[in-house]
């Protein structure tokens, strides 16, 4: 952002509110999506701090609990990646629609720039959940207008060709990015992050 009277940049700082992908779980601290995006913005030269705000587990509704004391006077920008966690729970897409609505609407009211991440869930609950549970993040970028990325893995999932390679680019959970599967969420998501950063004023 600018200063007052003074056409000198700041440090814009981002907090990446989100569940263990943005946390960096099972990874070092250094391999994890805020490291390697931190380090990532730097190599484009962009004058952006990312803060971690993410918790393993998290689901929307913990997102929600704890966005206020993320949005501190400093942040001038949010990534919102939740409902994974949602998801794997079985929980209601109303009831992570409702969350996630609060959130933008804090992030709105703290006249931040947002960036919403959403998610491809499978059919395990059903056709009609999935369609549910996917339309949310739609529905909330057109409400809030803010911009989309698809889905946390979107990168991954385009760099192999069978859905069983993918992998190679997980951690022997085979739920979470390893280092190499970071790398690539980062070089595709990056460039939408530096568009966020474009907006901050």
């Amino acid at each position: 952002m600018l200063t007052t009277g003074s056409v000198q940049a700041e440090t814009v700082t981002i907090a990446a509110l989100g569940d263990s992908l943005t946390a960096g779980y099972g990874l070092q601290q250094s391999d994890g999506f805020v490291a390697q995006m931190q380090a990532w913005l730097n190599e484009q030269g962009s004058d952006v701090r990312v803060i971690n705000a993410g918790v393993s587990g998290d689901t929307t509704a913990g997102g929600r609990s704890r966005v206020d004391w993320t949005l501190t006077p400093d942040v001038d920008a949010m990534i919102i990646a939740l409902g994974g966690n949602d998801y794997l729970r079985g929980i209601d897409p109303k009831v992570s629609r409702d969350n996630l609505d609060a959130i933008l609407a804090a992030g709105q009211a703290a006249g931040v720039q947002m960036l919403l991440v959403g998610l491809n869930v499978g059919a395990n609950y059903g056709p009609d959940y999935e369609t549910a549970f996917e339309q949310n993040y739609v529905d909330l970028a057109e409400k809030y207008n803010v911009s989309l990325y698809p889905d946390m893995l979107t990168a991954m999932r385009a760099q192999v060709s069978d859905p069983s390679q993918l992998g190679a680019l997980l951690q022997s959970d085979g739920l979470h990015p390893n280092p190499r599967g970071v790398a690539l969420i980062v070089r595709d998501l990056g460039p939408t992050l530096l568009e966020l950063v474009a907006k901050v004023e």
